[in-house]
């Protein structure tokens, strides 16, 4: 079977319609917590595994977005907590009521939701048409730098985004309808649970169709993607403001989850977990990229126990010795396992 074949050749029947429903059914399960409310209590180590699961499932939809890129596309960002940090100061803007920088236009949430995911999506669109003709290492190297700027700028300007003390007053719709924090957390984990799975499913159906074996011949060898006539650039943005959509939207959840958001919270630092997370389960496998992040996530939470259990060992000690263990799985992954422990080489290859 030629190339141009197999670029077009589509199975219905490997879309993930389990992963549709079983988001569908949890967003619902949220909706129905929320309309019959009703007290959750939870043990204080439980709080602290659903805080861990809250961030794993917010920085899912961020490695998704960064999976379609990089995985599929081979684009090299390494500038991707920008669009998470235009989709969680866009939704604050417009949304909060902050009571102390007046900062806020106080409208509603839903306003704020879909606005950061087109703030995030024409970020994207504006950074890809100025960068995506360059090679990788410089289109690395822009990305980098327009995050590094856009988080200098957020902490720059106090009338406009609170500047380091950031937007408060952001509001929190789950934590209005719960009867109390414990079940606030509890729904919001079951809520991102569902939003989480239906992002996969759509990523799953972008990258399952002929859509997505373009971007695998692409990232291949874009030459020989032109040849067969198609509009590699064309394919390039819409990738990368998919993935930057994605970011966004996980931002605007993560503003109305925490009802506030602040430069710290958007650092390199979460570039960079979410690209060891993509790497440790393998670029281009959807469901490995997720589980490299849990691994990563995990590991941080394994430690904070251990931390509590060796009172003699500070936490910035225990923080610096997380950081070479996730090095060292890192390194033996790229020696070992370049595809990641859940990807294959098949999976990196226009035919899969």
């Amino acid at each position: 079977m030629g190339a141009a074949d197999r670029l077009e050749r589509f199975d219905p029947a490997a879309l993930p319609v389990s992963a549709e429903l079983a988001g569908t059914g949890l967003v619902a399960i949220a909706l129905l917590l929320l309309a019959a409310p009703v007290a959750v209590p939870l043990p204080a180590w439980a709080l602290i595994f659903l805080e861990v699961t809250v961030t794993f499932l917010l920085y899912g939809l961020l490695v998704l977005g960064l999976n379609l890129q990089f995985g599929f596309a081979g684009l090299v960002n390494f500038g991707h907590v920008a669009f998470f940090a235009v989709g969680g100061y866009a939704a604050a803007m417009l949304t909060a009521s902050d009571p102390f920088a007046g900062v806020g236009l106080g409208l509603p949430w839903p306003v704020g939701l879909v606005a950061a995911i087109g703030a995030a999506a024409l970020l994207g669109a504006v950074i890809g048409l100025a960068t995506l003709r360059l090679r990788d290492d410089f289109l690395a190297i822009a990305t980098l730098a327009v995050a590094e700027i856009l988080h200098d700028l957020l902490g720059s300007f106090e009338s406009i985004t609170g500047a380091d003390i950031g937007i408060l007053g952001v509001p929190r719709p789950i934590a209005a309808l719960s009867p109390d924090s414990d079940t606030a957390t509890a729904v919001t984990v079951v809520l991102l649970a569902g939003v989480l799975l239906l992002g996969y499913a759509a990523v799953e159906r972008l990258t399952d169709a002929p859509y997505g074996r373009v971007l695998r011949a692409i990232r291949a060898d874009e030459r020989v993607a032109a040849s067969l006539g198609k509009p590699v650039f064309d394919y390039k943005l819409q990738a990368f403001v998919v993935g930057a959509a994605l970011a966004g939207l996980a931002g605007a959840l993560f503003a109305f989850y925490n009802g506030a958001v602040a430069p710290g919270f958007f650092g390199l630092n979460v570039t960079v977990l979410v690209w060891i997370g993509m790497l440790i389960g393998g670029a281009a496998h959807n469901r490995g990229v997720l589980a490299g992040l849990a691994v990563v996530l995990g590991l941080r939470l394994v430690t904070r126990f251990l931390n509590e259990q060796l009172p003699f060992v500070t936490q910035d000690q225990f923080a610096s010795v997380r950081l070479v263990v996730i090095g060292l799985v890192l390194i033996a992954i790229v020696r070992y396992r370049p595809a990641g422990i859940w990807g294959t080489p098949e999976e990196l290859t226009v035919d899969q």
